[in-house]
């Protein structure tokens, strides 16, 4: 006879996974009560003519009062965008300007190099150094007065039109 004797197995372990390690439990699932909105009973009312006639000539007044200062606002944007673009403009006539002068200051100091390389005694380059210091001064003292006077053109011609308009604004007001 053959001795059968059982033995126990043991039963072979998984490797843990993420899921494996946490049990996993169903979730309940939560919804928002569904209530009905209560009916009340209103009841009507009659607004006295006058109150209406009030809330009329409010509501004509408030259209009014916007019209009027869409239109000033407008004026204000196109007030300014012509000041801008005068400005604008000005600025860059005024870099012009500043470009000329420094080309033609730039030309005469080339000019003075060149006739102070051409000289044949300390005497030639002292009165060659003087005449040039002069004349760039005068040069450059005529320079500032245009840009200086430009200056002052471009900022008048700019800000004439916001002038304007705030005068007329103050005049309407009073």
């Amino acid at each position: 006879m053959a001795d059968t004797t059982a033995t126990a197995t043991k039963p072979k372990a998984k490797p843990a996974t993420s899921s494996d390690e946490l049990p996993s439990f169903p979730m309940p699932s939560f919804e928002m009560p569904k209530f009905e909105m209560p009916k009340f009973e209103m009841p009507k009312l009659e607004v006295p003519a006058a109150f209406r006639e009030f809330a009329e000539k409010g509501v004509t007044q408030a259209k009014d009062n916007w019209e009027k200062l869409k239109a000033a606002t407008e004026e204000a944007t196109d007030l300014i965008e012509d000041s801008y673009s005068k400005a604008s403009k000005g600025a860059t006539d005024y870099s012009l300007m500043l470009i000329e002068a420094s080309r033609t200051n730039t030309n005469a100091a080339f000019d003075f190099a060149t006739s102070l390389m051409a000289a044949k005694s300390a005497a030639e380059v002292i009165e060659l150094s003087t005449a040039h210091a002069r004349k760039q001064f005068d040069a450059i003292s005529e320079q500032t007065k245009e840009l200086t006077s430009f200056a002052q053109k471009v900022a008048t011609e700019s800000t004439e039109p916001l002038k304007a308009s705030v005068t007329s604004a103050f005049k309407k007001v009073a």
